[in-house]
């Protein structure tokens, strides 16, 4: 009896841990940010994975997200900025925009940045990651200057991995070379 006993408090205890834990939220991540193209795919990505090299299933699946990812960011108070050609400094259109995403970051609650550095077509793959988190890191450090905490930002280089524009001519090229910010509030 005492055993019997026992095992239904254990199944109780067991039953009421799985309650708690699957009625607990999991916190979403908010895609914010303008673009050029007013258009930003976001998927997970894993080793290995282009957008070369998605199946046509994949690119039909991300252009269908890619309308509600529009609607979504003409209310985003966050913009992208874009880069030069093979350069990850800050240029100075980027800074005004970087001065308004500080003071939204700074006015507003955000529990975390991540500030995602991206890159063109063009080069190697490790260039343009290592291109990516150069640009993701410069921008990191402006906005430091500018007051936002330091802990909340972390970076990511996605370097040619999610382009914008999958054209290869000068306008989809620049397009391409951003750092895009993706805030949890």
């Amino acid at each position: 009896m005492k055993n019997i006993m026992t095992l239904y408090g254990i199944v109780i205890a067991v039953v009421l841990s799985l309650l708690m834990l699957n009625g607990c939220a999991e916190k979403k991540s908010v895609i914010t940010g303008d673009s050029a193209q007013g258009k930003e795919i976001s998927s997970p990505v894993t080793k290995g994975d282009t957008a070369k090299d998605r199946s046509a299933s994949d690119k039909a699946a991300s252009e269908q997200s890619v309308d509600l990812e529009k609607i979504a960011q003409k209310r985003s108070p966050v913009s992208d900025i874009f880069f030069d050609y093979d350069s990850s400094n800050i240029r100075s259109d980027a800074r005004e925009i970087l001065q308004i995403n500080a003071n939204y970051f700074v006015k507003n609650r955000v529990s975390s940045i991540v500030i995602e550095g991206h890159c063109d077509e063009r080069g190697t793959d490790e260039y343009n990651m290592a291109l990516g988190e150069r640009r993701a890191q410069e921008t990191k450090k402006y906005l430091v200057n500018l007051g936002v905490k330091e802990s909340l930002m972390k970076t990511v280089s996605f370097g040619e991995e999610h382009p914008l524009d999958t054209a290869s001519n000068e306008e989809a090229w620049a397009t391409n070379r951003r750092a895009h910010f993706v805030v949890n509030p």
